[in-house]
């Protein structure tokens, strides 16, 4: 192969050759801009540009398991090995928001977006509009508990902006992420953020009829290695390994016989719900998402609000409990609050008060205290007020525009949006609205009771030391009898916020009650007993209110993605832990089809057709070695199925001759690049790579028939038809490295990012004309 600089540009011209520290296992070029985020062995994520300028690096703490970019490129979502999808700020790799869908390691994450904006049906572009922001400021964003830095308490403090762009998906594309764990379980999230679906591949069936009977089909032991979603999003393609087993009508399971089942097997899903009601489900998801965010901002309030308040009142027990002490060690048997109304009521001063006024508590004392508490108190009333109110009346206003929406049932009751659980989380956030204003109240009374004990403390302690006490500000004694019958020991603040097992129960005279029950003839609200609840408690309920009213469209969704074919690619090795343990070079994308393509009539009724490649392990058939196979047109096929006739197309490519392959990577304009090494005897002696690229919609297709029966290994059947690929022929590049998986291709730009076993990264121009990316650079 030519290495010497000529006049022409080199096929796969290097760009960079850059050592690296770790060993990259997961690499992924961003789809808009000229990025690549990495992940090493030991589970940090660097993102670098295409000059190979490091912008940041991160690390989880857990191991990363997969990587994926959002469509437009401003988020990244990360796998994590204990179920967590997490998403990261492409501008400085902040978390944005955690979802824990899963209970396994995330295998795949696959995000795509609709191909084209949304028309109504006079052709006109449509765009939900979000109308919170006509009535309401900016959404209040997470508070901040005083003491800590940015960062420290584990909201998205400096990422503000960007989790803001996140949640704010009303000029968005509609797009699905999905992410798929180890048990086989595959998630959808709206815009990745709003659980709308998941599925189990060991729960889906594929039901086919032979002969009068009655069979389905699935997939047992199932292990996800790759998710691909349609352009359009109404088809997801898996493959996965596991054990294909037959249920016959009134006969339960079984194997199929004289075949081994056991192998890598393809999977088409009907997902054609997120793109019929993409409409809906974009409104449901901007308002529960935004709500999420919503209760999140009232979690935290209410939480900073209780710790203010406990360290407040911690401080003012401490220097009280002193005067129980004082009481008992001089013998008498009277309470706190038995000596204050004593003091109160001019009565002489006993010993022990007048030692914990003057000597123990003393004047510099009760300011210390009145300050703290005044401070707390004014802390919480602005995050009341700036926080958790407007916090609440957003998620009122958007859980009314859910509401009218479930009224809508030709078009929100058929994707679960329910009416009743709707109109239950809608009083439920009127209700909670009731009880922030009833806590403000309840407050400022009890910042007023407080403040009035301790201007008459310091009366006091002035008469006792024979000081002047003009300048005092004045109490009233009525207000001082109130707080040491029912303040002194008693603290309603913390009893509103707090989260107890032991609930308790706001006391309510009769005459209000009555008027409660009253206001239901009135269109109130119809649990009249929610005065009697705790603002902590309310919380609760609402949350759990919201809980039900989303689930019902995510169990309803989740019932309509359906299996609607298997494709037996390959056999595996029949012990699992082997075959799970082997890693495969699989890759799956859509293309475009080109009105010269040579492609079955029925494979064009979409816009987009499926190409699925792999490598075929040796030991699967005898007769067909080191070689490479691309599918397409299986997304397609069980329509053609159902009319007799077949979509479906293959060809096996030979690699070649003292090459293995490492990784492939469909490209765009139906091409594909193999990564290979070169075969060596010696294993200290590490061989030559090479990077080919080959046109992938003009190999030379076999039409493979299809029939009722799906246990069959079909591969055999393209070993008379091989196509021998050979470096001197295909436009390839040898490499002067031993070269590893992963092979990062970015389709937008035109370049391949290959790494080499000796913790080396090789960045080639993919595209002759190379002005595109020097200008990036």
């Amino acid at each position: 192969m030519e290495t010497d600089e000529s006049s022409r540009v080199l096929p796969f011209q290097l760009q960079f050759d850059k050592p690296l520290a770790s060993q990259i296992t997961i690499a992924e070029w961003n789809p808009e801009k000229d990025l690549l985020a990495m992940v090493t062995d030991d589970s940090k994520i660097l993102l670098h540009r295409f000059n190979w300028q490091r912008l940041w690096t991160i690390a989880p703490g857990k191991c990363i398991t997969s990587l994926c970019w959002r469509p437009d490129g401003k988020a990244i979502a990360v796998g994590l090995d204990d179920g967590t999808v997490s998403l990261h700020d492409v501008e400085n790799g902040k978390l944005l928001r955690s979802l824990k869908s899963h209970c396994a390691a995330i295998i795949c994450l696959n995000w795509e977006e609709e191909n084209q904006l949304t028309t109504d049906d006079h052709a006109y572009t449509s765009k939900y509009e979000d109308r919170t922001s006509r009535f309401f400021p900016p959404a209040p964003r997470v508070p901040r508990m005083p003491g800590l830095v940015s960062g420290d308490n584990g909201f998205m403090d400096d990422s503000e902006d960007s989790f803001q762009e996140l949640s704010n998906s009303s000029h968005q594309r509609f797009n699905i992420l999905c992410s798929a764990d180890k048990e086989g379980n595959i998630c959808f999230s709206i815009f990745g953020i709003f659980p709308i679906g998941k599925v189990n591949i060991h729960n889906l069936i594929f039901p086919t009829s032979h002969d009068g009977a009655e069979t389905t089909n699935r997939v047992s032991n199932a292990s996800v290695q790759k998710v691909a979603l349609s352009k359009d999003l109404c088809r997801l393609i898996v493959m996965c390994s596991g054990d294909l087993v037959k249920v016959c009508a009134g006969l339960g399971e079984s194997h199929n016989a004289g075949h081994n089942e056991h192998g890598l097997h393809c999977l088409a899903l009907n997902t054609s719900i997120f793109w019929n009601r993409k409409n809906e489900l974009h409104q449901v998801a901007q308002q529960a998402s935004n709500i999420e965010d919503l209760t999140e901002v009232v979690r935290t309030s209410l939480s900073v609000m209780f710790r203010q308040w406990s360290d407040a009142m911690n401080t003012f027990q401490e220097k009280f409990s002193s005067l129980s002490t004082l009481i008992i060690n001089h013998g008498f048997d009277s309470s706190p609050q038995e000596e204050f109304l004593n003091l109160l009521g001019g009565a002489r001063t006993s010993p022990p008060i007048h030692q914990f006024l003057v000597n123990t508590l003393g004047e510099v004392g009760v300011k210390r205290i009145s300050k703290v508490l005044s401070g707390a108190g004014k802390e919480i009333q602005r995050i009341v007020l700036d926080h958790l109110q407007p916090a609440v009346e957003v998620i009122g206003f958007r859980i009314g525009e859910l509401r009218g929406l479930s009224r809508w049932r030709a078009r929100y009751h058929g994707i679960g949006l329910d009416e009743s659980l709707i109109n239950n989380a809608t009083e439920k956030a009127g209700m909670l609205l009731v009880q922030v204003e009833r806590f403000m109240r309840v407050l400022s009374s009890v910042m007023q009771q407080y403040s009035n004990f301790f201007n008459w403390l310091l009366k006091c302690i002035k008469l006792l030391m024979s000081e002047p006490s003009d300048q005092l500000l004045p109490y009233n004694s009525e207000l001082v009898i109130i707080f040491l019958k029912f303040l002194y020991e008693q603290d309603p603040v913390k009893q509103l916020l707090e989260i107890s097992e032991t609930e308790y129960e706001v006391e309510i005279d009769l005459e209000t009650m009555q008027r409660v029950r009253e206001l239901v003839l009135f269109q109130g609200f119809s649990d009249t007993e929610y005065l009697r609840r705790t603002l902590a408690k309310e919380f609760q309920l609402m949350e759990l209110s919201f809980k039900e009213a989303f689930q019902m469209p995510f169990t309803t969704i989740s019932r309509k993605i359906m299996c609607e074919d298997i494709l037996p690619l390959f056999p595996l090795p029949s012990l699992p832990k082997s075959s799970s343990s082997m890693i495969i070079p699989t890759s799956v994308s859509y293309y475009e089809v080109s009105s010269g393509a040579s492609v079955s009539p029925q494979t064009v009724q979409n816009q987009f057709i499926d190409y699925i490649s792999f490598q075929v392990p040796d030991e699967c058939f005898s007769d067909i070695v080191n070689c490479i196979c691309i599918v397409r047109g299986f997304m397609h096929d069980s329509h053609c199925l159902k009319k007799g006739s077949s979509s479906l197309e293959a060809v096996l490519l030979h690699v070649p001759v003292d090459y293995q392959c490492v990784d492939l990577s469909l490209y765009k304009d139906s091409q594909i690049v193999l990564l290979l090494n070169k075969a060596t005897n010696t294993s200290e002696s590490a061989g030559d790579g090479c990077m080919m690229i080959l046109e992938a919609s003009e190999l030379p297709y076999i039409s493979i028939s299809r029939s009722a029966y799906i246990d069959v290994w079909r591969l055999p059947k393209l070993k008379d038809s091989v196509a021998y690929l050979h470096i001197g022929d295909e436009k390839a590049r040898s490499i002067p490295h031993s070269v590893i998986a992963p092979l990062a291709v970015s389709a937008s730009r035109g370049v391949a990012c290959v790494f080499a076993a000796r913790k080396r990264a090789l960045v080639y121009i993919l595209e002759e004309d190379e002005e595109e990316v020097s200008d990036a650079e």
